[in-house]
């Protein structure tokens, strides 16, 4: 141990000695001060000019916009300078062979040599580590977990990169010839993962030793031993191989002994790195104040009530816009995908069946000129460079499963051991795949029955089967819209009063916009369920109140006259800006961050609702009106007219309630009732219109009231708690010294150190 100390200090005056040692240190330094010194002033140019500033510590350094991931891609430039003269110094100068003649082992040289490498690492790291310092001090309850995985993520990597840059100058004795071939074998490590990704078994081997992206999840926050064993495995394979390198030039071996030497050293590190991928084997910590790298409690609770294995299945379609996301090259980044479930669910597999079918898609105009099915799927496959037998026919696929209710897209398939399937979906926006939410809600319908909305029909109300702009498609059954009630967790039905009663098993009834009153049967039956407790969405509309009232008085509620309106420049005057209330925040939680970030609910030709409270309900109103607002009587076309505040004729201006939430004891259940007076804010139309000027947010109405309506089952709350570094302890006339401070002080104060020292030395 003394000697490999000796060892690692000698080496440390001679780095620090280097002007090649303190221009790293200070290029690296300029670089991080650089790059904090703007993303913190962002940060307080922000705070300084009103926006509300959101988990500050992660929009600095993770993500597209981060300083952590920026410095990944130029470290790899630094190390083989450092590292180029470790030993190539020793072979070139010939003091290697007092290295040889000295009592001094092969390990303890190389280790000594490593250690130094080390130590430098720390100082390199140091304008990270007082970044974090400052952080601490300068950011709201920052997140620290997040800035030390995200520190030590990065000094691995620097220390993995030292290892082989030590291995490679162990090899030469040219210091420029030991930089090139650092740089490219860790070329070859960051490419690795590219090669036959095709093939399963060398995917595994290629992924596996590839080192790109290795540091990402410590810069996100988690730690996986996967990775840090990986890091481990790549410092100790290469120190070993530089030991066996200095012990094959101090002695002579023979041939097949230094090479079977080598290969017992790398089949030990592919056997420790097969076993570290292993799903049961892996252990997580997740270092951040969220934990947004873990699922959520609700989603745990879903798996730990799942027994049994699991398989995933994704149908991939060669005739699909999709089919690249299931291609054998991209298996691993998708594994990635369901990698948080598997973390607590270590027996699901995933499996792939590749097929091809007519499907409405792009690729169609693209292979136009193939005139039958067969053709265009072999120009694909040709394309991709794919054998087009490994693809099912269409006869062959519908004999295993019948895709075409799913128009034969990108689906996959989650089926238990006892047969129990559940689908999860491509969706039409910008994120596309299912997050944490779709996903638990298919898991939890294994173990939960899901609730059953029936939707009334007849007397021209809204429809669900029907995309017109009016109906309700959209958010019901739409299969591909990430929030419709079949895609979270709700079995969607329609209901005719004059042919049957309502079921036992119906949970939630939906009466919308109806233009003529029921009739005694209707009425009979509907009071039957509203008297054993059952739970309703009831959507008024403007001119259906005679038609609803008689059914929203029973509740207390009744659909004021006329139509609402509010006088806003470039804006129809029956459309109407819905605010979320104080109250329904507190109540409920669906409600509570939209109401932070300001979001509103547009309504157009919405009516007023007002409270009754001798029936026995209590209500707490969910969405208001502007104070500005006022039911207009008189005015019926308001394109072509405009109407006029008249309190003369009954007319009352204020803010009132467009969406109130109703309960009350029956028995031992808790009756819920949401009645709205306004029918098109959850039609496809306005789910699918961008009104200029305004952040609505009408979707949450849905989860809001169903999430409510169905005893808070589903849809499934996996919001994450609120981060808590929301600010900044720096004002507007400080951003400048704290930038500019990154900027110079951390490099003049190195170069200032190196400068010295460097000049001492020479004088002496």
């Amino acid at each position: 141990m003394k000697t490999t100390y000796r060892i690692a200090v000698a080496e440390l005056r001679s780095l620090f000695c280097s002007p090649v040692a303190w221009l790293i240190l200070v290029i690296f330094a300029v670089q991080v001060g650089i790059a904090f010194g703007d993303a913190f002033d962002r940060q307080v140019q922000g705070q300084a000019l009103g926006y509300g500033l959101w988990s500050v510590t992660s929009s600095i350094f993770t993500g597209w916009l981060g300083i952590f991931p920026s410095f990944l891609s130029n470290l790899y430039l630094y190390i083989p300078l450092l590292t180029m003269g470790l030993m190539s110094r020793e072979y070139s100068s010939g003091s290697i062979k007092l290295l040889f003649s000295s009592p001094v082992t092969d390990r303890q040289i190389i280790f000594g040599k490593y250690v130094s490498v080390l130590v430098y690492n720390l100082v390199l790291i140091l304008p990270l580590i007082l970044i974090e310092l400052f952080c601490a001090f300068f950011i709201e309850n920052a997140d620290l977990g997040l800035l030390s995985t995200g520190i030590l993520g990065i000094y691995l990597l620097i220390c993995a990169y030292g290892a082989i840059g030590l291995f490679m100058s162990s090899i030469t004795s040219y210091q420029v010839v030991a930089a090139m071939g650092t740089l490219a074998v860790l070329a070859a490590l960051n490419y690795v993962g590219e090669v036959g990704q095709d093939y399963a078994f060398v995917r595994d081997i290629t992924y596996w030793l590839s080192i790109a992206g290795r540091a990402h999840q410590f810069i996100s926050g988690l730690i996986c031993s996967e990775d840090l064993l990986y890091f481990l495995l790549i410092i100790a394979f290469f120190l070993t191989l530089s030991i066996l390198k200095l012990r094959a030039g101090r002695r002579k071996m023979s041939c097949g002994k230094t090479w079977g030497t080598y290969g017992v050293a790398i089949v030990a590190a592919l056997l420790v790195g097969y076993l570290s991928t292993l799903p049961t084997l892996k252990l997580y910590y997740d270092a951040t104040a969220t934990k947004n790298n873990t699922l959520t409690e609700v989603s745990q609770e879903v798996l730990e009530n799942l027994d049994g294995e699991m398989t995933i299945t994704s149908y991939v379609n060669l005739l699909d816009d999709n089919y690249g996301i299931g291609l054998p090259s991209q298996l691993k980044t998708d594994y990635k995908r369901f990698e948080q479930y598997i973390r607590f669910k270590p027996n699901i597999k995933m499996k792939y069946v590749y097929y091809y079918d007519d499907a409405n898609s792009q690729l169609d105009f693209r292979l136009k000129d193939c005139k039958t099915r067969e053709e265009r799927a072999e120009k694909m496959a040709n394309i991709l460079n794919l054998d087009l037998k490994m693809f099912l026919t269409p006869e062959q696929i519908r004999e295993q499963i019948d895709l075409s209710p799913e128009g034969n897209r990108f689906i996959r398939v989650v089926e238990r051991e006892n047969g129990q399937k559940g689908i999860l979906r491509l969706f039409n926006d910008n994120e596309k795949h299912p997050s944490e939410t779709e996903i638990s809600t298919v898991l939890k319908r294994f173990v939960v029955e899901s609730p059953k909305v029936a939707f009334l029909t007849g007397h021209d109300m809204r429809e669900i089967h029907k995309t017109g702009d009016r109906d309700y498609n959209q958010f019901t059954e739409n299969q591909y819209f990430r929030h419709s009630l079949m895609n979270q967790g709700f079995d969607v039905v329609t209901l005719s009063l004059t042919e049957q009663e309502v079921p036992e098993d119906i949970d939630i009834v939906v009466i919308a916009d109806m233009k003529t009153p029921f009739d005694e049967t209707e009425n009979e039956r509907l009071n039957k369920y509203i008297a054993r407790g059952g739970n309703l969405f009831i959507l008024g509309d403007a001119r259906r109140q005679e038609a609803m009232n008689p059914i929203a008085q029973q509740f207390g509620v009744t659909f004021c006259e006329g139509t609402l309106v509010e006088m806003e420049e470039d804006k129809v005057p029956s459309l109407v800006i819905g605010r979320i209330t104080k109250e329904a925040a507190e109540n409920f939680k669906t409600y509570a961050r939209p109401r932070d970030f300001g979001y509103v609910v547009t309504m157009p030709d919405a009516v007023g609702l007002s409270f009754d409270a001798s029936k026995g309900f209590k209500a707490v109103p969910v969405i208001r009106t502007d104070s500005t607002c006022w039911n207009e009587l008189q005015t019926t076309d308001f394109l072509d007219e405009v109407p006029e505040y008249n309190p003369e004729k009954g007319e009352l201006q204020g803010s009132v309630p467009t969406v109130l939430a109703l309960s009350r004891q029956v028995g031992d259940k808790e009756q819920r009732v949401v009645i709205t007076g306004d029918a098109d804010c959850v039609s496809n139309g306005e789910l699918s219109r961008s009104r200029n000027g305004y952040s609505s947010t009408n979707f949450t109405i849905i989860t809001g009231t169903f999430r409510w309506l169905s005893y808070d089952e589903y849809p499934l709350d996996t919001e994450r708690p609120r981060p808590t570094d929301n600010a900044v302890y720096v004002g507007r006339d400080a951003r400048k010294w704290v930038k500019y401070g990154w900027y110079g002080i951390m490099p003049i104060v190195l170069f200032s150190i190196g400068v010295t020292i460097l000049t001492r030395r020479k004088r002496r």
